[in-house]
């Protein structure tokens, strides 16, 4: 039996794409769906017109009266969850959710038997490239997928699709899900099949303010798993055994979900780094424990990571972490190989550009944070001319030092950040303010670089102070490179 909103007073609170696919989906169900954002319309007017005719929208205020008479109430992932109005909502015991929860129980209630697995991603770093990895492996191992969540189209929007036109769930076989840390906080019963933590570096801390807090927000991800369930982690990520721990907290251990370790540094259990060489390593009593009925003489080397397409320590990582969640699913190792053979990477993580006057030009718009340029600049040999800045997320931007000594022959700084960054790194590597200007710092990027050197963009910071997202600045760097 489908799930039934008939006539229930429901807000969404937030309208970007997790917004308008809880709108949609909810009206569908026959819920009376009132949106509500503090933006005004000429901000989100592609959002309002994306939206069922039949749900209100109130701007530029959140009206605590329309939150106090919800019988339930949707927040998007941008929106904070300690504004008053849902703090008071809390207190007066209204239930408050997220798109993600949303989706995740109408599909339940949907499909209910012959339901989808789910296959979730997250952590600091790499969740889309891995989720974008993951379901190509799947894919070429003739496995249906379907994609979503902080990649491609909201989860909600996609269900409401299989709703709307059921005989195209007809052999779904996965849901392969991007997750943020700000989507798994307003979880309540959503159970992956499989996940993975990729490494948890800080970020987001204006908005977490302290680390454990975000620690434990991306945790959250294995909070309903059961045994038969298993999450993959990050054997080389110092924050890892801490990780465990909150996992297995409050559970017996025959209750844990199945752990299973990647590495580029270490033997383990699950899929590490071997002479070069990507290997399988699966015991039987732990695919056993899954109720996985897979054959163990596939433990053994799948690829060398130089004939992969994608560049970089971290895409290595990635490639593992995608590559033992499609295994550990049901897809055989010619799917995995031929996709790891032929992935070409994802616009705005270490996109190369052009090469000009001997001078490689490379688009990492996605690292938005210091341990996503740390892993950037660690996969180069060359040495760098780095363009850095935007709006801080409270970072410190003094872990950058040592690998800024060692690789970049300037750093050009632009935005909200750039004193804050110049005075943690100036003493180590020559710096040059460009303010707000971004083709200055592009012009003044390509009169330092010589032959055999990459300019390369990795901000280390939000984009919002200049551009509209990261792939609105990506996309800026990439134009004003192609027209030099």
């Amino acid at each position: 039996m489908r799930i039934s909103f008939d006539e229930k007073k429901i807000t969404v609170v937030g309208l970007a794409r997790s917004g308008v696919g809880a709108a949609n989906l909810l009206a569908f169900l026959g819920a009376k769906v009132t949106v509500t954002d503090m933006k005004n319309q000429q901000q989100i007017d592609e959002f309002i017109n994306a939206l069922n005719p039949e749900v209100s929208v109130v701007l530029g205020v959140h009206p605590p009266k329309l939150f106090e008479s919800s019988d339930l109430i949707v927040v998007s992932p941008g929106v904070p969850s300690d504004i008053a109005p849902l703090r008071t909502a809390r207190e007066l015991g209204i239930r408050i959710i997220g798109e993600l929860e949303l989706a995740y129980e109408v599909l339940h209630s949907a499909f209910q038997g012959d339901c989808p697995g789910v296959l979730a991603v997250t952590g600091t770093n790499g969740k889309s490239t891995t989720t974008a990895l993951l379901n190509e492996m799947l894919r070429c191992g003739n496995i249906r997928t379907l994609m979503g969540g902080n990649i491609g189209n909201s989860i909600a929007a996609e269900i409401l699709g299989l709703l709307q036109n059921p005989a195209s769930a007809h052999g779904l076989q996965y849901i392969v899900l991007e997750l943020s840390s700000f989507q798994l906080d307003t979880i309540d019963t959503f159970r992956p099949e499989g996940a993975t933590i990729l490494n948890v570096t800080p970020d987001h801390l204006d908005r977490y303010h302290q680390m454990d807090a975000y620690v434990e927000s991306k945790c959250r991800i294995s909070m309903n798993q059961r045994p038969a369930d298993f999450i993959v982690l990050n054997a080389d990520d110092p924050i890892t055994p801490g990780v465990v721990k909150i996992i297995n907290a409050g559970r017996t251990p025959e209750n844990v979900p199945s752990v299973f370790y990647f590495s580029r540094l270490q033997k383990v259990e699950g899929i590490y780094l071997d002479n070069g060489l990507l290997r399988l390593n699966l015991s039987p009593a732990s695919l056993s424990r899954m109720q996985k009925r897979m054959n163990a003489s596939v433990n053994g080397a799948l690829l060398d990571p130089e004939t992969f397409i994608i560049r970089g320590v971290h895409n290595v990582e990635n490639a593992m972490a995608a590559a033992l969640m499609a295994y550990l699913s049901g897809c055989g190792t010619d799917g995995i190989k031929k996709a790891l053979s032929s992935f070409p990477g994802l616009e705005h993580r270490l996109e190369f550009v052009r090469e000009l006057d001997g001078v490689t030009y490379i688009n990492d718009s996605k690292g938005t944070n210091v341990g996503a340029v740390l892993k950037s600049l660690e996969g180069f040999k060359e040495r760098v001319i780095l363009i850095a800045g935007g709006k801080d997320k409270d970072s410190d931007f003094t872990l950058l030092r040592p690998l800024l000594k060692e690789k970049a022959r300037k750093v050009i700084l632009v935005g909200a950040a750039a004193e804050k960054i110049g005075k943690a790194i100036s003493d180590v590597v020559d710096c040059e303010m460009a303010g707000y200007d971004f083709g200055l710092a592009i012009a003044r990027a390509r009169a330092t670089a010589s032959p055999g050197d990459v300019v390369l963009l990795s901000p280390a910071c939000a984009s919002f102070d200049m551009f509209t997202d990261f792939e609105d600045r990506g996309r800026e760097f990439k134009r004003m490179v192609l027209e030099l």
